[in-house]
């Protein structure tokens, strides 16, 4: 029975009457309503004509998150008077509740995206609703552009809408071609803002877990325990100022915990929401409770997606988790940062959906308005492998052509591109290959596939599974840092995650097949660790530090056990931004053996020469990205190696490792001064220009150079001379244009410097009597420093007619009772110039 009541009062129902005439006229709409109205839940049933209006469309509802998945089409059911699998069916990776009679399925957006890649036209569907779109997770906008190239070519008719619960609608309106933004008002009671920072400073959080090719890496940023302390202490004292359920937004499932455990005690059910929660507790903190005060524990899961009735308090600890991507190393991570300001007001409208309320904000009010606008698009932070595959797959290997509210960075696409075509699943034009396509329908990372399809032919399809639904959501701490043990305690594990872990296991060993060649679980964990991730395939150091293949440090905690392993394949670390060296959380023993079959790829031979610690170095080298398996020093290297070690050293540590002299460096600024005024055919002698045509100003030397010492014998300044512009006949005018003395009035040849933005002339100020020009140097005037008779500065000028009239006055007061032997006259333009004495000037012109 149709729960018509409940359907009355939510009110999105008066925007209704708008959003369908925009579906009708064209074909689009974007859908802005608050949480808490009903556009998750009434819209998809209205549209689906199972309100009693309209005809019957099949509708299909993408969520970001299973949890929301599940919570929609549970409430979606009630609302009818049913149990999901009816009309009403969700289906999110691994489980699937829904038949022929479903009308309304919703599904997560990347189960959304994996039946786009297998039916473009996606047949018998009506209406499509992408939820939630404002939080720009990338899956969204992968489906979003899919399905407007869908509209485009194939399903014109196919109905799109993109829902947000915030009223920054204007760019998705754009990207669906202007389409036609309908809002619906909410019921918003009033929500006081308490500002409840911490009585004294806590540490920022900082660090983030890497898990290389995790499409949900596990996050370590640290938060500072002295605020989660502070968070529990603001949850009780809400619950003393104020009436109601109490819920608590904090970064992670790790920091729910923490805060949970100091919550013991309280008068209130503590209860904790997030994506790993078991049902049954998702279940009641949905429900609501009419006995007893609860407190609610989640993370941004209950920002948007999720209503939690009965709440009339929210307590925010103002952290948010973001993926992050080190594209260098291949590290991804998520990583603990401050939230948004619109995230914050998504939290703090949660206080004021039944009532009103008030929101404790666990910081500062004047650290408010520098906190960033909205969460970072995934898109521009995130590792882009798999979503590079699915543009592959879909026939647009650069994404070039895909509606996308923000292009990928074209770093990461790079990146993204090297790592599929290392491990098969495009070819060297981008283009997707058929071991490629598979991986794409495996619902897993790009890197968590390669090691599923390859780890089954070498040790069965159920064995590799079970590793790879150990990477593909990693086990909780108290399995330890073993990874092969934590197999065995997943096995046997009657917990939350052991029960998860086994599904996933049945749903991907269902997928491959391959019989494989058996071996122990520690050789098979290790082997399907180091397929995974062969970057992070690492070799002992001693004395538990290692190191990784992509160059990284790694170190083991003094307690673990694998400390005495010769090789590691490293399957999450942890590396704080202040530190050296990553620390291992879970890793698996390999050999050598392993190691190499995994990164076998990355293995190079041959001779190397580099310029290491400041000399040329010349070895024959066996490695494996950074890790050297075996080396010898090279006696007779190759000479074009060696010339590019040089150059390599020259770049380090710069042009002052050739010979300069006073001369040679005054030639350079020379130079330097013409290109700058002048231009070409003057040449461009700046570092950068210098070690970038090496070899048309220091050959032959740098070809015959063979070591650090032979650098320094080159003259860099009769190396510089073949850069002049002998060919257009310029060259000549060196000495006119740029002159390197000019010779003054007294008969003097006075050294021009040529460092700073005017040519400078430095000079006794009786040198100059009878001047009034100031001289010129490629028609720029000289800056002209006036020196005493004992050369200390006594005045500057670039206009010396000017300095004679009003500035000589002056300093001819305050010198020349210091110098009195020289001459100060009142006139300097009519007196013959001199470096002398008076005196002396008078005995050279007495006859």
């Amino acid at each position: 029975m149709i729960r018509t009541e409940a359907l009355d009062r939510l009110p999105v129902r008066t925007a209704v009457p708008a959003l369908r005439r925009a579906l009708d006229d064209r074909g689009v709409a974007v859908l802005c309503a608050p949480p808490g109205t009903g556009k998750t839940t009434l819209v998809p049933l209205v549209l689906a004509g199972l309100t009693g209006a309209g005809p019957v469309r099949r509708v299909v509802v993408a969520e970001p998150r299973r949890i929301a998945a599940r919570a929609a089409a549970r409430r979606m059911a009630w609302l009818l008077g049913e149990q999901p699998g009816g009309r009403i069916g969700f289906t999110v990776r691994g489980e699937r509740v829904a038949g022929r009679d479903t009308v309304v399925e919703v599904v997560t957006t990347g189960v959304l995206l994996q039946r786009l890649q297998r039916d473009q036209e996606l047949a018998g569907v009506d209406v499509v609703i992408i939820d939630e779109c404002h939080e720009r997770h990338l899956d969204a906008d992968t489906v979003a552009a899919f399905l407007l190239d869908v509209r485009e070519a194939i399903r014109p008719d196919l109905r799109l809408v993109a829902a947000s619960a915030t009223t920054d609608a204007e760019g998705w309106a754009r990207l669906l071609g202007d389409a036609p933004v309908v809002e619906a008002e909410g019921v918003s009671y009033p929500v006081e803002v308490v500002w409840a920072p911490p009585a004294r400073p806590v540490k920022p959080p900082h660090g983030g877990g890497v898990s290389p090719g995790r499409a949900q890496p596990r996050a370590w940023g640290r938060v500072d325990p002295a605020l989660l302390t502070h968070v529990a202490a603001t949850v009780r004292r809400a619950l003393t100022e104020r009436e109601g359920d109490v819920l608590c937004f904090l970064p992670g499932v790790g920091e729910i915990g923490r805060v949970a455990g100091q919550l013991a005690g309280v008068d209130a059910e503590v209860l904790q929401v997030h994506g790993r929660a078991p049902a049954a507790v998702q279940d009641a903190v949905l429900a609501g409770s009419s006995e007893g005060r609860r407190v609610v524990l989640a993370t941004s899961v209950a920002e948007s997606s999720l209503t939690v009735p009965g709440v009339r308090v929210v307590v925010d600890s103002g952290l948010a988790r973001e993926p992050r991507t080190d594209h260098a190393r291949g590290l991804s991570a998520l990583t603990t940062v401050r939230a948004s300001q619109a995230a914050g007001r998504q939290r703090a409208g949660r206080a004021g959906r039944e009532a009103a309320g008030a929101v404790y904000r666990c910081w500062d009010q004047a650290e408010d308005g520098r906190l960033a606008r909205f969460p970072s698009p995934e898109i521009k932070v995130a590792d882009l492998a798999a979503f590079a595959l699915q543009a592959a797959c879909w026939g647009d290997p650069g994404a070039s052509s895909l509606a996308l509210l923000d292009p990928p960075p074209a770093g990461a696409m790079g990146a993204a591109r090297e790592v599929l075509e290392a491990i098969g699943a495009v070819d060297e034009a981008g283009r997707v290959t058929e071991r490629g396509v598979r991986m794409s329908r495996l619902g897993l990372h790009p890197r968590l596939a390669r090691a599923l399809l390859d780890g089954a032919s070498e040790a069965g399809a159920r064995r590799a599974a079970e590793v790879v639904a150990l990477l593909s959501e990693e086990p909780p701490r108290e399995y330890g840092d073993d990874l092969a043990a934590a197999l065995r305690t997943a096995r046997r594990g009657q917990d939350g995650y052991a029960g998860r872990w086994k599904q996933e296991v049945r749903r991907l060993s269902s997928q491959v097949s391959g019989g494989g060649n058996g071996g122990s679980d520690d050789a098979v964990v290790g082997l399907v660790a180091a397929l995974a991730f062969p970057e992070r395939v690492a070799r002992a150091r001693g004395d538990g530090a290692f190191l990784m293949v992509s160059g990284t440090g790694a170190e083991l905690r003094d307690s673990s056990r694998l400390r005495s392993a010769p090789w590691l394949a490293v399957a999450v670390a942890d590396r704080p931004s202040h530190a050296a060296s990553a620390r291992v959380r879970l890793a698996a023993v390999v050999d050598e053996a392993t190691a190499l079959l995994a990164a076998g790829h990355l293995r190079v031979r041959g001779e190397e020469v580099r310029w290491v610690d400041g000399e040329v170095v010349a070895r024959s080298v066996d490695r494996v990205g950074a890790v050297e398996l075996a080396v010898r020093p090279l006696k007779q290297p190759d000479p074009e190696l060696v010339r590019g070690a040089l150059v390599e050293g020259l770049g380090r540590e710069g042009l002052g490792l050739l010979r300069w002299t006073r001369d040679s460096e005054q030639f350079r600024l020379r130079l330097a001064f013409l290109h700058r005024v002048l231009g070409p055919p003057w040449p461009d002698v700046s570092d950068e220009a210098l070690l970038a045509e090496t070899g048309a100003w220091l050959e032959p030397e740098l070809s015959r150079a063979r070591h650090r010492s032979d650098l320094g014998r080159i003259d860099a300044g009769q190396a510089l001379r073949r850069l002049l512009p002998w060919a257009t006949g310029e060259a000549v005018r060196l000495d006119e244009l740029a002159p390197e003395r000019i010779e003054v009035p007294s008969g003097s040849r006075i050294r021009v410097e040529y460092g700073g933005e005017q040519p400078v002339l430095a000079v006794k100020l009786q040198e100059l009597f009878g001047l009034s020009e100031t001289p010129t140097v490629a028609g720029v005037p000289v800056l002209v420093h006036l020196l005493s008779p004992a050369g200390r500065p006594a005045a500057v000028t670039a206009d010396l007619a000017s300095f004679w009239q009003d500035g000589y006055k002056a300093v001819r007061a305050e010198l020349r009772g210091r110098y009195p032997k020289h001459p100060w006259p009142e006139d300097p333009a009519t007196v013959q110039a001199t470096r002398y004495t008076s005196a002396r000037l008078k005995r050279q012109s007495s006859p």
